[in-house]
């Protein structure tokens, strides 16, 4: 049957499509988080701000960090021991993990400061740093997605999926 409405969406037994599911999230609240300095400035926090700020500070307070783990706990680990070669870039990666973690904890603040009306701007620099740090970030990890769905076998990305999936629970 054809899915007309294209509403697939990925499922734990495919670990691999949740992790790019994953970055596209990032990707749309990266893009939210670069347009709120322009709207608070126009619009100030109105409920539309509110609930902007409180979905990227939600996901990336809860699923960002259960994302990086499912990665270096899961992922990487298997990669590596069916293709060694990848093991520099998931180091780099690893590193980039930090500062992003370091970026968010920054902008979360200011974020929610924002919201608790204790300011009425965001530090425009910090926002640039924290976004481009991912569209850096993003393009390096999807690399190793695919180097996973070329050298991990499927057992083992099924054992990963139900790793992911268990985090959550």
């Amino acid at each position: 049957m054809i899915n007309l409405l294209d509403t697939a969406a990925p499922s734990w037994d495919d670990p691999i499509e949740m992790l790019y599911a994953c970055h596209g999230k990032v990707k749309k609240f990266c893009n939210q988080i670069n347009k709120l300095p322009d709207y608070l400035q126009q619009n100030g926090c109105n409920d539309i701000a509110k609930q902007a700020i409180t979905q990227i500070c939600t996901y990336f307070n809860r699923a960002a960090p259960l994302h990086h783990e499912d990665e270096e706990q899961n992922f990487f680990p298997e990669l590596v021991q069916f293709y060694p070669l990848a093991q520099p870039i998931i180091s780099e990666l690893e590193n980039q993990h930090i500062d992003l973690h370091e970026n968010w904890r920054l902008l979360n603040q200011q974020l929610s400061a924002v919201l608790q009306g204790e300011r009425d701007a965001l530090d425009s620099l910090l926002i640039q740093q924290f976004t481009q740090g991912y569209a850096k970030h993003i393009p390096q990890e999807e690399q190793l997605f695919e180097w996973g769905k070329q050298h991990i076998p499927a057992e083992n990305l099924r054992k990963i999926g139900q790793m992911m999936a268990a985090r959550r629970q």
